[in-house]
């Protein structure tokens, strides 16, 4: 919240209490340059693509990013967290004079970690209470733990033109494997090779991955945290007095620094 709670002073415990939360076990912070990563365009985009003398990179967006843990062997508690990212590549593909064409494909980049996630496994029955009605039973759940992956976009830092006969493709991913909804984000079919050249870009990733697992922990308690600030509606006053009484942005034409 953004206004401190006055009616809780510091320091004034009145009870503890456990709680459940998700309680991080491990992390760890990856900043990645991820060259060469296969562009596949979607049909109408590679036919352009074959015509082309140049490339450039305009932006890179995550359209999701999958994530699977599982156990290490022979080194009980720690855990393999595999992930695979999928992006949206946006392309000015250069055919000669004039303008360029803006195309868009899918690259997608897998890495795996290995993060400590401690030992148990318990199965977790609950029901929701509903007066008088039977209570509604809830999925079963575990207190194995589950990995969380916070990234943000890429930094678009270069793309290049290779032609086929020159390009090592080992690593090609199988277009037909690509889950529906990622296909979905395009507004044409991609496709895995086009007829004389093929595309690859350098992007920039910052992540940030944990392991969690569902505990219980004893917390102090101040109180209840009944917020002090009044509701304010709207009103009719004027709007040039309101805009008076807004500071001035000096941070939009002088950085920080």
């Amino acid at each position: 919240m953004a206004d401190k709670c006055n009616s809780c002073p510091a320091g004034n415990v009145k009870d503890k209490v456990c709680i459940h939360t998700d309680k991080v076990y491990d992390s760890c912070r990856e900043k990645d340059c991820l060259e060469d990563l296969r562009v596949y365009l979607t049909r109408a985009g590679q036919e352009v693509a074959d015509r082309a003398i140049s490339v450039k990179i305009k932006s890179a967006e995550i359209i999701w990013v999958y994530s699977d843990v599982e156990p290490v062997a022979f080194n009980k508690g720690y855990y393999t967290v595999s992930v695979k990212y999928f992006f949206k590549i946006t392309l000015d593909l250069f055919t000669g004079c004039g303008r360029p064409t803006t195309v868009e494909g899918l690259a997608t980049f897998d890495k795996k970690i290995i993060l400590y996630g401690s030992e148990g496994n318990a199965r977790i029955y609950s029901s929701q209470y509903r007066p008088n009605e039977q209570d509604v039973a809830e999925c079963v759940k575990t207190n194995l733990p589950r990995s969380v992956v916070e990234v943000v976009d890429p930094v678009a830092l270069n793309a290049k033109i290779v032609e086929k006969e020159k390009c090592n493709c080992c690593c090609d991913v199988d277009i037909t494997a690509v889950p529906g909804p990622i296909c979905c984000c395009f507004e044409d079919d991609l496709v895995s090779a086009g007829d004389s050249k093929i595309i690859y870009v350098t992007i920039g990733i910052f992540t940030i991955v944990k392991l969690e697992r569902n505990v219980q922990l004893m917390i102090p308690v101040y109180d209840f945290c009944i917020p002090d600030k009044e509701c304010e509606g709207s009103t009719d006053e004027d709007p040039c007095n309101v805009f008076k009484n807004l500071c001035f942005p000096v941070e939009e034409f002088f950085p920080p620094m």
